[in-house]
């Protein structure tokens, strides 16, 4: 930040009563720069490099223990058409019949319902589901895309489309 850093801001927020819960997301990795910052009040510290999944699951525990959480993320059903998604069991539905998924073909189709009707990029996907540091080729995607088709789509209008050049998307058949 140009003008103040974390800390400074934590300050001001602390004192002006501000309880807001606070994540930091910093560079700063030793010992005593993460206790300052929870000694300064903060809730939670990540250093850099970082995982987006660590990061998100942080963010969420901390909104889960202020009592903030949105009522959307309360729900552990994703839904698209006649397809369900159980966050919690890792239940696959579609059409009535149980869909069995590897835990990496979960993690894409649970990336998809989560942004359905936008078009997702194969970088995007690449960095959630198998991470940022993944050394991997961007094939892999379309290798995953193909076996999800093959198990939601089998039989069903189809809800996984490619837009080509750009990267892929979910949606309910209109």
């Amino acid at each position: 930040m140009p003008d103040l850093d974390g800390m400074a801001v934590l300050q001001r927020l602390r004192h002006s009563g501000n309880d807001v819960p606070v994540l930091f997301l910093t560079a700063k990795d030793a010992v005593a720069d993460r206790v300052a910052g929870l000694t300064a009040g903060g809730d939670d510290y990540v250093t850099k490099p970082f995982s987006l999944e660590e990061v998100v699951a942080r963010l969420r525990g901390l909104m889960r223990r202020a009592g903030t959480a949105l009522t959307r993320d309360s729900e552990p059903i994703l839904r698209v058409g006649d397809l369900s998604l159980n966050e919690d069991s890792h239940e696959v539905v579609r059409g009535g019949h149980e869909i069995e998924l590897t835990a990496t073909e979960f993690e894409l189709l649970r990336f998809l319902m989560r942004n359905q009707r936008r078009v997702v990029s194969k970088a995007q996907i690449l960095d959630r589901v198998w991470n940022y540091d993944f050394g991997g080729r961007s094939s892999v995607v379309e290798l995953y895309i193909s076996y999800l088709r093959k198990k939601i789509d089998a039989g069903h209008d189809p809800l996984i489309h490619t837009v080509r050049g750009v990267g892929y998307m979910i949606k309910a058949p209109q």
